[in-house]
């Protein structure tokens, strides 16, 4: 086990996104995995039916209490639904776990169509968390509510990126699932430079939590010490692979295979 990740975001009741995706990533890739709930979601793989928000200076004091015994070598956030909340979770973090690299998974709607972030919490997220963040992986529609740009072509997502990378991010992975085409193209753009992670598109509806799951992958590389673009490729190929042996659980956008990489001993 190496790398320690404290992932600060809400639960999913149905196992295939959320905090409960985040552990199963993480632990998946020989990480050590902490929490922080920020809210409680009834939602299964078709819908979100109701959020329940957790008590501010609770999820305060589940930060303080993990980074100040365990620690962490790098911290990822998911659906912070409220402004107050996303304040909190800035100061905590800048408190107690300085110059640790944090990953910003900008969780706006749910797969299933749902609102998951507060209108109020998309100005706070611009403002805290985007320059805290070593990188940020928005898909195309987080990126268009982020910046103001379409994202429809490859070209506007490069756009979108540099948009982000001058709004303050020490760097963007700008995901392509929602660009249309055969090809899914996500880039990564930094000041040290640009890649791009291609695939065919994969035919299935089992991809219930792909940006957790993803940005997860990708804190849990950071956390053992990879460089970004090793994390980000070996996030890319955890989760193709993830999406391939999914189980073909639940009537809607089914959960991904988090555990493939775990030996089997039955």
């Amino acid at each position: 086990m190496k790398g320690r990740v404290l992932i600060i975001a809400g639960s999913d009741s149905g196992g295939g996104a959320g905090i409960q995706a985040d552990v199963k990533t993480v632990t998946a890739l020989k990480g050590y995995a902490a929490t922080a709930i920020a809210a409680l979601t009834a939602q299964d793989t078709r819908t979100v039916r109701a959020i329940h928000d957790v008590p501010l200076p609770f999820i305060r004091l589940q930060i303080q209490m993990v980074l100040e015994d365990i620690g962490a070598d790098a911290l990822k956030t998911g659906m912070l639904s409220k402004p107050e909340v996303i304040a909190a979770v800035r100061e905590e973090i800048d408190r107690h776990a300085p110059g640790v690299p944090l990953v910003v998974d900008p969780v706006m709607v749910a797969k299933g169509g749902a609102r998951l972030l507060d209108s109020g919490a998309e100005r706070a997220l611009i403002e805290l968390l985007l320059p805290r963040a070593a990188v940020i992986t928005p898909n195309a529609s987080e990126a268009e509510a982020l910046t103001g740009l379409p994202v429809t072509t490859f070209e506007e997502q490069d756009r979108a990126a540099e948009r982000m990378l001058k709004m303050g991010a020490k760097a963007v992975l700008l995901k392509g699932g929602h660009v249309p085409g055969d090809v899914v193209r996500d880039v990564l753009l930094s000041p040290a430079g640009r890649h791009e992670y291609k695939g065919e598109r994969l035919p299935d509806s089992s991809t219930h939590g792909t940006g957790c799951t993803l940005a997860s992958a990708i804190a849990t590389g950071l956390a053992q010490k990879l460089e970004l673009h090793e994390a980000v490729e070996r996030a890319h190929a955890y989760v193709r692979t993830a999406i391939r042996t999914a189980p073909g659980f639940g009537h809607g956008n089914g959960p991904l295979n988090h555990t493939h990489t775990v030996k089997s001993y039955i």
